[in-house]
C-alpha cells in the first residue's frame, strides 16, 4: 500500500464521519424543533383547558344565580299573596272589637231585643269565620303564658290562684295573619313577688 492509498483511505474514513455528524446535527435540530412545537402545543392546550374551565364555571354560576332569582321571586310572590290582606284584615279588627263590645254591653243589659242580639252574634260569628278562612287568628286568652311577641302587658297584678307571667285578663284580643302578628293582645299579667 502506497502512501497515496493510505491517505485516500484516511480521507474516506473521515468523510463518513463528517457526513454522520451533519446528519446527527440535523436530527438533533429536528428533535429540538419537535420538542419546542410540543411545548407550544401543550401550553396552548393548557390555556384552552383553563378557558374552558373558566367558561364552565361561569355557566354553572349563571345557572345557579338564575335558580336563586327564580326561587326568591317565587317566595316574594307567595309572601305578597299571603300578606296582601294584612291592611284590610287590620282594618276589619276594629269592626270585630265593636261587635264584641256590643255583645258585652248586651249581656249586661236587662231589656235587650233578642232578635237584635241574635243579629249581632251572627254578624260577629260570620266576620270571625271569614277572617279565620283567610288565615287571621285570635291570640291572647286568659290563662295563656305571657309571650312578649304576641302580648302587650298593660298592667301587672299579683294573684295567688295563677302562676307568675300568666295572662290574667285580656283587655283587647290580638290577631295574627298566617303566623305574622297583626296586632298584639293587650293583657294584664300575673306578677307574684
Amino acid at each position: 500500500m502506497t502512501k497515496n492509498d493510505s491517505t485516500t483511505a484516511a480521507e474516506n474514513q473521515q468523510e463518513p464521519t463528517v457526513e454522520t455528524t451533519e446528519e446527527q446535527t440535523e436530527q438533533v435540530e429536528a428533535v429540538d424543533d419537535n420538542a419546542q412545537r410540543i411545548e407550544a402545543l401543550e401550553l396552548a392546550l393548557s390555556q384552552a383547558e383553563q378557558r374552558a374551565d373558566d367558561a364552565n364555571d361561569r355557566a354553572v354560576r349563571a345557572v345557579a344565580e338564575m335558580e336563586n332569582i327564580r326561587r326568591r321571586s317565587a317566595q316574594e310572590v307567595e309572601k305578597a299573596h299571603k300578606f296582601a290582606l294584612e291592611k284590610f284584615a287590620g282594618e276589619l279588627l276594629d269592626s270585630v272589637d265593636n261587635l264584641e263590645r256590643a255583645l258585652d254591653i248586651a249581656a249586661q243589659a236587662e231589656d235587650v231585643n233578642k232578635g237584635f242580639l241574635e243579629g249581632i252574634e251572627l254578624t260577629h260569628k260570620n266576620l270571625l269565620g271569614t277572617l279565620t278562612k283567610f288565615g287571621v287568628e285570635a291570640v291572647g286568652a286568659v290563662g295563656d303564658a305571657f309571650n312578649p311577641e304576641l302580648h302587650q302587658a298593660m298592667a301587672m297584678q299579683p294573684s295567688e290562684e295563677h302562676e307568675n307571667n300568666t295572662v290574667l285578663a285580656v283587655m283587647q284580643k290580638g290577631y295574627t295573619l298566617s303566623g305574622r302578628l297583626l296586632r298584639p293582645a293587650m293583657v294584664m299579667v300575673v306578677k307574684n313577688s
